[in-house]
């Protein structure tokens, strides 16, 4: 028997998700529909900025790059994809976990946790190797900076130090505009048929979906 990775939560806590979203955006030119495609036809979500507590000071900056994604429950995401698009890749929790995945730390600034990570990222100094730079990755500082704020705890935010790679088997679900469901089924039916590339056969939702419409797919997923 296969080791639980997590703790699975009951059918009736729908405060509590299963699954991990990473949102698309709009980048490098392209909308965020087009760039989910990217990420699909490539299996991949690349890395692209550095994350946590020592983005700007690890001697290493490449040990501080990461993929992001949300726990957030699927029936909730209209909040999220507000801020970010209307388009993602729902990922079950313990494949993320098996791949490195974990909740990031809320170390809220001035405070005593944040002060101790700074002070072992003190002591490592320019030691690449020291393992507080596998922890820092996952260490955000909600707190207010001069006129601005930063506080995103609501976000429930996991990550993946690094590329995070994938196959088509591995996509619980995608997240797509209802009105763009037909289209994209389509666009995933010909890419099977003429062989253009990876086939993603798994439902397609709506950021904007409610529990009683999400509840039925849950079952299987």
């Amino acid at each position: 028997m296969t080791p639980a990775l997590f703790g699975e939560n009951a059918s009736g806590w729908t405060d509590m998700s299963n699954h991990l979203v990473h949102f698309t955006k709009d980048y490098g030119g392209r909308d965020a529909y087009r760039n989910m495609l990217g990420i699909l036809s490539g299996g991949v979500i690349r890395a692209r900025n550095a994350f946590g507590i020592c983005r700007k000071t690890a001697p290493d900056p490449q040990s501080q790059l990461a993929t992001c994604l949300s726990e957030v429950p699927l029936h909730q995401l209209g909040r999220l994809s507000a801020k970010r698009s209307e388009h993602g890749i729902v990922f079950r929790k313990d494949f993320v976990i098996g791949r490195g995945g974990n909740p990031i730390l809320y170390a809220y600034k001035d405070r005593a946790v944040a002060k101790a990570i700074k002070k072992l990222a003190q002591q490592a100094g320019n030691d690449a190797e020291n393992p507080i730079w596998r922890v820092t990755p996952f260490v955000d500082v909600p707190g207010s900076y001069g006129t601005s704020q930063y506080f995103f705890e609501w976000e429930r935010e996991w990550r993946v130090v690094g590329d995070f790679a994938f196959t088509p088997d591995d996509v619980v679900f995608l997240i797509i505009p209802e009105n763009l469901h037909a289209a994209a089924r389509s666009f995933v039916d010909d890419a099977r048929t003429e062989n253009l590339g990876p086939a993603y056969d798994c439902p397609f939702i709506d950021a904007h979906w409610d529990l009683e419409t999400i509840q039925p797919l849950l079952a299987n997923a």
